[in-house]
């Protein structure tokens, strides 16, 4: 029975690649003139993929300390195991939207962008001008651990499924539930206890720990040299988004929330501007605010909790040791979301949070659309899609008697973080690793473990109930939102900035208002609505 399937397969390839080899231009796959008998060579089912080795250019972009794929061990193990060899091209993560851009624009197009963050837009533009491949029916023929997935979760079928009915990118996603709160609020609990302070649950009483930070020389240095509080404005993980949550309504990074089926706008709202006239009358003018909390990168923000002489009271992430080390975390505690002066506690609700469908595109310059399609099909598979997120076996895992991926001892001096920098191409790339698949397949990593804990201790019982989810627009809201948003909301950012940091938000607000109203913050919150009330009508059907 196997021959069979896999002679039917190549005889179906062989149409396909007569026809796909018509189409190379020679930027993409470099084997095909060198090698007329691909459909031979091609192997439908089974490794390795291929007979003779074939090569794909795919581009993909690079973490700080991450060695260029060709020498990560998951890749050489995955060329060795499929004799598919791929010559990367690694864009520093830093600039690859940008270097993404231009090669999109030049034409310059590789086999495939692998990690590719495409968005929504430019999977449907570059889709339907036909710059990228439909994948549909490719993952019917020559994906079975996708569509074995797919089949098994039409929900993650349907959020990849573009409103022309075509996939266009493939789905990356840890099924976690860790980004449903990314703003960690932690405090110097070691000062707290110097300066005869308990651990704030109010707004004001916070505000007081930060002032007793600032003027009573906490490290006993003698010195003013205390940060009350730093943060990353309008940053994932490092933003006090969250605190607006005590003045009954919490923001997040898009300024959007949902309330009973309802979209709200949170920068135009009371409830946002009451917190903007708190954070400059109470901190930012008393000096609490670290000043860099509105230029700094992420590098001068960590290093504030490294430095020699303890400095840093009160900061946002997701990790506490990843801010002030391994040796100095054990002086700082978590804060569940304060209460306000009316006694509301709450925090948002990140929107979004279903799979990443732009992570994996083939181009049309690809000449071996079914050789791709099957490559990236084996990191669809369970174990491999962890590995491809984490790290190999034997470097980051091993296999318990259950047959479960549990992790191995990180090296000496290593952070989790830094490690799977350097092992593992990380969480953007393809692969999905499910709810099931943890605690089955593979651990959650024991940061993940924690952070999972923390969530549900200090910020489960406050969260929103609703987010906003991934939907897939239709192309004409696409362009609006893409016309109306970015400059949108640069300009509240910015304004917030302002705001916190000069004051004025009373005497500027109408004026405020009347900039979003031009700029169509009232079309672009009416698409959101509709896009919201389409999707809950799909789920009643």
């Amino acid at each position: 029975m196997k021959s069979l399937f896999k002679n039917a397969g190549i005889v179906v390839l062989a149409g396909a690649f007569a026809l796909s080899g018509c189409s190379s231009n020679g930027n993409g796959s470099e084997n095909q003139a060198e090698n007329p008998d691909q459909g031979a060579n091609f192997n439908a089912t089974g490794l390795p993929i291929v007979n003779e080795t074939v090569s794909l250019r795919m581009v993909a972009p690079k973490a700080a300390l991450a060695p260029e794929f060709t020498e990560m061990e998951i890749f050489k193990r995955l060329e060795k195991d499929t004799n598919v060899k791929i010559n990367w091209e690694n864009i520093p993560d830093t600039d690859y939207t940008e270097k993404k851009n231009l090669l999109l624009a030049s034409g310059d197009l590789p086999d495939a962008f692998y990690a590719a963050g495409f968005t929504d837009y430019e999977l449907i533009n570059y889709g339907e001008d036909g710059t990228l491949i439909p994948l549909e029916d490719l993952i019917e023929q020559y994906a079975p651990n996708l569509k074995a997935l797919l089949d098994r979760r039409p929900d993650i079928k349907s959020s990849i499924t573009a409103p022309d009915g075509h996939i266009y990118g493939l789905p990356s996603w840890e099924e976690n539930n860790l980004g449903t709160n990314p703003f960690f609020h932690v405090i110097n609990k070691s000062w707290l206890d110097k300066l005869g302070l308990k651990v704030p649950e109010t707004l004001d009483e916070y505000t007081e720990a930060l002032l007793a930070f600032k003027t009573q020389d906490p490290n006993g240095n003698g010195k003013q040299d205390e940060i009350p509080l730093s943060f990353m404005h309008m940053q994932w993980c490092m933003d006090i988004a969250g605190l607006f949550g005590a003045f009954g309504l919490p923001d997040n990074l898009e300024h959007r929330v949902v309330r009973d089926g309802k979209v709200i706008f949170t920068a135009t709202q009371p409830e946002y501007k009451e917190a903007l006239n708190y954070f400059h009358e109470k901190w930012y003018k008393q000096g609490l605010i670290d000043p860099e909390s509105f230029t700094q990168d992420a590098a001068q923000y960590l290093a504030k909790g490294k430095t020699t002489e303890e400095t840093l009271g009160s900061y946002v992430w997701w990790e506490v040791e990843e801010v002030v080390g391994t040796e100095r975390a054990k002086d700082y505690v978590l804060l569940s979301p304060l209460k306000g002066a009316d006694g509301e506690q709450t925090i948002g609700r990140a929107n979004g949070g279903g799979p990443g469908r732009g992570s994996f595109v083939i181009t049309k310059e690809n000449s071996n659309p079914e050789i791709t399609m099957r490559w990236i099909d084996q990191q669809y598979e369970p174990y491999m899609a962890a590995q491809i997120h984490w790290g190999p076996l034997d470097v980051v895992y091993k296999k318990d008697d259950n047959g479960k991926l549990v992790n191995l001892p990180l090296p000496e001096g290593a952070s989790a973080g830094e490690f799977r920098q350097k092992v593992a191409p990380g969480s953007g790339a393809p692969g999905v690793i499910t709810f099931d698949d943890f605690g089955k397949v593979v651990d959650m990593e024991p940061r993940a473990q924690q952070r999972a804990a923390d969530l549900e201790k200090f910020y489960n019982p406050y969260m929103e109930k609703e987010n906003y989810p991934g939907i897939f627009f239709e192309p004409e809201e696409l362009d609006t939102i893409n016309k109306i948003e970015p400059e949108l909301i640069k300009y509240v950012n910015t304004q917030r900035g302002k705001f916190i940091v000069d004051g004025g938000a009373d005497e500027a607000w109408d004026s405020y208002i009347k900039t979003l109203e031009k700029m169509g913050l009232n079309e672009l919150m009416e698409i959101y609505q509709t896009g919201l009330d389409r999707y809950n009508a799909n789920l009643k059907q």
